[in-house]
């Protein structure tokens, strides 16, 4: 192997970008000495290796270490570096560490980490990081920022896995949703778009029959990849075959974290089950800036990832993919049955499955709707969209949000809104924001009537209410229109509204369960004793994130009326 670096020319450390790459100081790593162990290390030696698990993170004490996607980084990755050409490496030298946040919840690393030059490392266990955060807070917050900012820039880069696929296959895109929705680094190879994927298929000797295909590093690649599949292999939990537990949330937007998080804080046994990701539909907002104690803003993605990092914290399970097919009552327990056979068996359960915009339904959207429309707007999206000129549906924050971060990120932004107004459901800061923006145009009192295209969006025609159609060039779509309770897994006793929106706090008349319950329902409690729901998909709901939060909060103080005394 040729030397990484000859002594030469020292390396060249990476600088720090807002604050992914910070440098401890001696009396911070002195003080994480107590919690890990120190090892020295010599030159080319591979640290860490892309796909491989690692239940620490590394400060380096002496010597300089590289990080690189390349499953073999050579001397000509770190020339590249040098040169400024290659983001994709990072060079670090004493009072850095190297790990990924992902690594906190048992996934493989998406970095080869090799040592340039010789020296020691302190290898502190991940169990051990709760320690330091109680201990040292502000040496604690250092850390855990590091790596969440690590995972957006590894994002933004398309490091991180490769999937072979093609955008007009839906099980392509459910892939693609579930990678973006976790927040998990990965580089698509587009067989319609990008000239080398049919070589790569070639040379991997797969059929195209078999796509997507995911590569993990070097020899692990993943056929006819679904999410469960991914998930598998990454470590992600799935539920158990059956499982007993004190609480199940079902559902892992805010809502579901907070009431997951409250419980597991009082010592009851939870798990967390979700369909695709935590974070729910808060997730997918590119920047949150009206929830308190984020004066400068905070991305939905990087909160929601907050939380689940700290409701492992308390000890609670989460489970992905694992959408919820029923509940029933069985034996004075509530029966959960979820995706892949699992079963979880619970004295009490809290639905918090939120709701989802609703599909447009115009003409020609049936042709394009698996390469162009999209229901979400982040990093992920724009990506995908580039500076090709965008459509966006919808007058509410979401859509608001999605028109700001997509004409930031270089798109031309139409945001067509049915209503002759703003005012009625957007709020004033963004209103003020968009009609600032030179990159977005805003068409009021105007309806989409049709889709054109053929397998991609070429355009988009609109009806505004006072004038001839128009066409709008557009090579996306993104819908942000009114939202549907997600309650249709529930069975036909869970109370609902003319909407499907779940009932709470009030019993059918005369009903018997009720009745041998000798008690009527709690606030937040449905039509079935123990089984509470909370956030959008409740009746009545305030539809905002931090409603949801707070309800999470609450009902937890319900589910233990509902168990017995609290613990002391």
């Amino acid at each position: 192997m040729t030397p990484l670096n000859d002594g030469a020319q020292p390396p060249r450390e990476t600088p720090d970008l807002v604050g992914a790459y910070p440098h401890l100081n001696d009396e911070q790593l002195d003080r994480l000495r107590s919690f890990g162990t120190e090892r020295p290390t010599s030159s080319e030696q591979v640290l860490v290796a892309t796909g491989e698990r690692t239940d620490s993170l590394l400060f380096i004490l002496d010597g300089v270490v590289m990080t690189a996607e390349d499953p073999e980084p050579d001397s000509a990755a770190l020339a590249a570096h040098a040169a400024g050409s290659d983001p994709r490496v990072g060079v670090h030298g004493r009072g850095r560490f190297v790990g990924d946040v992902g690594a906190f919840e048992g996934q493989p690393s998406f970095l080869t980490v090799i040592v340039l030059e010789s020296g020691r490392v302190l290898e502190v266990p991940f169990r051990e990081l709760e320690r330091v955060a109680r201990v040292n807070p502000v040496l604690g917050d250092i850390i855990l920022r590091s790596c969440l900012v690590r995972r957006s820039l590894l994002i933004g880069i398309g490091a991180g896995m490769r999937i072979v696929g093609s955008c007009h296959l839906p099980r392509t895109r459910q892939l693609l949703d579930f990678v973006a929705r976790n927040r998990l680094p990965y580089r698509l190879i587009d067989l319609d778009r990008d000239p080398h994927a049919e070589e790569v298929v070639r040379r991997l000797g797969i059929p195209r029959r078999d796509v997507p295909i995911v590569l993990l590093g070097r020899d692990r690649v993943l056929r006819r990849a679904t999410p469960e599949k991914l998930a598998a292999a990454l470590g992600i939990r799935a539920a158990r075959r059956t499982a007993r537990t004190d609480l199940v949330v079902i559902g892992g937007g805010p809502g579901g974290l907070s009431a997951t998080l409250s419980a597991a804080a009082d010592g009851l046994s939870v798990v967390l089950c979700d369909a695709v990701a935590v974070g729910g539909q808060s997730a997918t907002t590119s920047l949150v800036e009206n929830y308190l104690g984020f004066p400068t803003g905070i991305s939905g993605a990087e909160l929601a990832e907050r939380a689940h990092l700290q409701v492992r914290k308390f000890g609670a399970q989460v489970t992905v993919p694992s959408r919820a097919r029923h509940v029933e009552q069985q034996a004075g327990e509530l029966l959960v049955r979820v995706t892949g056979g699992g079963r979880l068996r619970a004295r009490a359960v809290v639905v918090a499955t939120g709701a989802w915009y609703r599909r447009l339904n115009v003409s020609g959207i049936d042709r394009v709707e698996p390469s162009s429309v999209f229901y979400a707007a982040t990093m992920h999206e724009a990506r995908i969209c580039g500076t090709q000129p965008v459509v966006v549906v919808g007058g509410g924050n979401s859509a608001g949000q999605a028109a700001l971060f997509l004409a930031e990120s270089g798109s031309r932004v139409c945001l067509v809104v049915r209503d002759g107004s703003l005012d009625n459901d957007m709020s004033r800061y963004l209103i003020d924001r968009i009609a600032d923006h030179p990159g977005i145009e805003v068409m009021l009192g105007t309806e989409v009537s049709e889709v054109l295209g053929e397998s991609e969006l070429d355009g988009v025609r609109v009806q505004p209410a006072d004038g001839a159609d128009r066409e709008l060039p557009a090579r996306y779509l993104f819908v942000f229109i009114g939202t549907q309770a997600q309650s249709n897994w529930l069975p036909a006793e869970v109370g609902r509204d003319e909407r499907g929106y779940v009932v709470t706090g009030s019993a059918p008349t005369g009903s018997p369960v009720w009745r041998d319950a000798g008690r009527q329902p709690l606030p937040l409690e449905t039509t079935i004793p123990g089984l509470f729901a909370i956030g959008d998909v409740r009746s009545g709901s305030v539809k905002r994130m931090s409603a949801a939060i707070g309800e999470g909060a609450s009902v937890v103080r319900m589910v233990h009326d509902h168990l017995g005394p609290v613990r002391s």
